[in-house]
C-alpha cells in the first residue's frame, strides 16, 4: 500500500544521502519534496505540515553522530519521525483474565465482520476462549457471515434476532457465559453505508448496556481522507479505544493509515494484510516505517515463518536436490504468504525489484500440480522421465508436455545455480554480497 510513497521518499533521501554536509537551503528543499510526497499519498495536510516542521527543526544544525554522513542523519530523522507519526511503539488491546468485552464498530463494507472473525482466530491461537456476538439487528446477512466465520475458526457465535433490544442481548450473553465460560466476547455491531444518527444512537445504547472494555473502530484504508472523518465521528459517540486498518494489502495511497494515529489520537492495534482468516497482524510502527523507507522487515519475515510452522529441510548437496525437495520447499514458502510480499520484507529488496514487479502465484500452483502428478520415483530421479512419462504427467496435471519440459529445465538450472553458489561461498570462494541498503544509517541496520 505504501509502495508509491516509499519510492518517492527513498528517491528524495537517496539524493540527500550523497551529501557529506547539508546546508539549511538543502534541508528546506528536501523537506519541501517530502511534504509534497506525503500530500500526494493522501496524508492529512496538518499531519504532513507538522511532520516536515519537526524533521526540519531537528535537521537544521544537527550534529553528525559517529561515522554517519549528514545525509544518513536526515534519513534517521525521517525514519524516527515516521515511527512517531504512526504511534511510536506497538500497542495492543488490554486483556484481563476474564470479563473482556470488545465492540467492533465501523461503516458497512470496511471489513468489520471479517476483522471480527480474524480477531477470534488470532486470540484463539493464543489460548483465549472466544465468543462472537452477531449484534446487527437489521442485517441478517451480516449475522450469517459471522456465523460462517465462527465455524471456520472453531468458536461459538450468538446471533441476535431482528429488532432485539440491547438489554435482551446482554441477558442472552450472560446466560451463555454461565454454562460456557468465555474470557473474550467480541461483539460485531451494526454498520451502515454512511454515518447517520440512527446508527450512532443504536451503538450508544448497546454500549451503555454491554459496557465494553475496548471499542475498536475498523477503518478501510481505501477510503482515504474520509476514513479520518469517520474515525472522529465514531470516537465522539462511542469513545473509540483503538483502530484496525483494513485492506493494507490493497493499492491505496496509504495516507489515511499514516494520518490515522495523529488525527484521532487513538493507537492502531491491527492491520488487515489479506482476505485470509490469518490475515491480521499486530501494527508495529517501527516495522511499517522501515518498509516505507525500503529497510525491510526481517522480524516480520521471521514471524511469518514461525506462524507457518516451517520445518527445516535436510541439507543436501546441490546435485542431490530433486523435484521432491523442490515441491516441499514451494509448499513451505507458500505457507508464509504471497512470495512478492515476502521479498519486500527483505532489507533493500523493495528498491532492487523493478517497478510494478509481481510474482504470478498461479505459476507456483501449476508447478505444484505437475510435480504432484509424478510418482515418487520420478520426483527423486527426474532423469527417468522420458517422452511417455511426460505425456502421462501432462495429462494428469492438466498441462502440456511443453510445460513439463520447462519445469524439468528449470529444475536443472536451479541445481546448476546451487552448485555455483556453493563454489562461491565455499573455501577460497569470493562469497556472495548482500543487497545494498539504500543509505540506511548503521544504527538502523539490525
Amino acid at each position: 500500500m505504501f509502495e508509491s510513497l516509499g519510492n518517492k521518499l527513498q528517491d528524495i533521501l537517496d539524493r540527500v544521502g550523497k551529501e557529506r554536509q547539508l546546508t539549511e537551503a538543502q534541508v528546506k528543499a528536501a523537506m519541501r519534496e517530502i511534504r509534497m510526497a506525503l500530500l500526494e499519498a493522501d496524508v492529512n495536510f496538518g499531519v504532513a505540515k507538522d511532520f516536515v516542521a519537526r524533521v526540519s527543526e531537528k535537521a537544521v544544525g544537527q550534529s553528525v553522530e559517529g561515522s554517519l554522513t549528514a545525509g544518513q542523519t536526515v534519513v534517521k530523522l525521517v525514519h524516527d519521525e515516521l515511527i512517531e507519526t504512526l504511534g511510536g511503539k506497538t500497542i495492543q488491546p488490554e486483556l484481563k483474565t476474564e470479563g473482556n468485552v470488545w465492540f467492533m464498530v465501523g461503516l458497512q463494507g470496511a471489513g468489520k465482520t471479517t476483522s471480527t472473525g480474524k480477531l477470534a482466530a488470532h486470540y484463539k491461537s493464543k489460548g483465549r476462549r472466544v465468543l462472537l456476538v452477531a449484534a446487527d439487528t437489521q442485517r441478517p446477512a451480516a449475522r450469517d457471515q459471522l456465523e460462517v466465520l465462527a465455524k471456520q475458526v472453531g468458536v461459538p457465535v450468538l446471533k441476535v434476532a431482528d429488532g432485539e433490544s440491547p438489554a435482551e442481548t446482554k441477558r442472552r450473553v450472560d446466560e451463555h457465559l454461565k454454562t460456557d465460560f468465555r474470557d473474550l466476547v467480541i461483539v460485531d455491531t451494526a454498520g451502515r453505508l454512511q454515518i447517520d444518527e440512527a446508527l450512532m444512537d443504536q451503538l450508544a445504547d448497546l454500549q451503555a448496556t454491554m459496557q465494553p472494555t475496548e471499542s475498536l473502530l475498523v477503518v478501510d484504508a481505501m477510503t482515504g481522507q474520509e476514513a479520518l472523518n469517520v474515525a472522529q465521528t465514531f470516537d465522539q459517540r462511542v469513545n473509540v479505544t483503538g483502530l484496525i486498518i483494513t485492506k493494507m494489502d490493497g493499492d491505496a495511497r496509504g495516507g489515511a493509515a499514516l494520518s490515522a494515529r495523529s488525527v484521532t489520537g487513538k493507537p492502531i492495534y491491527f492491520a488487515g494484510t489479506s482476505e485470509k482468516i490469518a490475515g491480521l497482524d499486530a501494527f508495529h510502527p517501527d516495522r511499517v516505517a522501515g518498509r516505507i523507507l525500503g529497510m525491510g522487515d526481517v522480524l516480520g519475515l521471521i514471524e511469518r515463518a514461525q506462524q507457518a510452522d516451517l520445518k527445516a529441510m535436510e541439507v543436501k548437496k546441490p546435485g542431490d536436490f530433486d523435484l521432491e525437495d523442490l515441491l516441499l520447499q514451494l509448499r513451505q514458502i507458500r505457507k508464509m504468504g504471497p512470495l512478492g510480499d515476502l521479498l519486500k520484507l527483505i532489507p533493500g529488496m523493495s528498491r532492487a525489484l523493478p517497478e510494478g514487479f509481481n510474482i504470478d502465484e498461479k505459476q507456483l500452483q501449476r508447478i505444484d500440480a505437475m510435480i504432484s502428478s509424478m510418482t515418487v520415483k520420478e520426483r527423486r530421479n527426474p532423469k527417468i522421465i522420458d517422452g511417455r512419462r511426460r505425456k502421462r504427467i501432462a495429462a494428469g496435471s492438466g498441462h502440456s508436455v511443453q510445460d513439463i519440459n520447462k519445469l524439468l529445465k528449470m529444475h536443472e538450472q536451479m541445481k546448476d545455480m546451487m552448485k555455483m553458489l556453493q563454489r562461491m561461498s565455499g573455501p577460497g570462494g569470493k562469497g556472495m554480497k548482500p543487497p545494498r541498503m539504500p543509505n540506511v544509517p548503521p544504527s538502523l541496520k539490525r
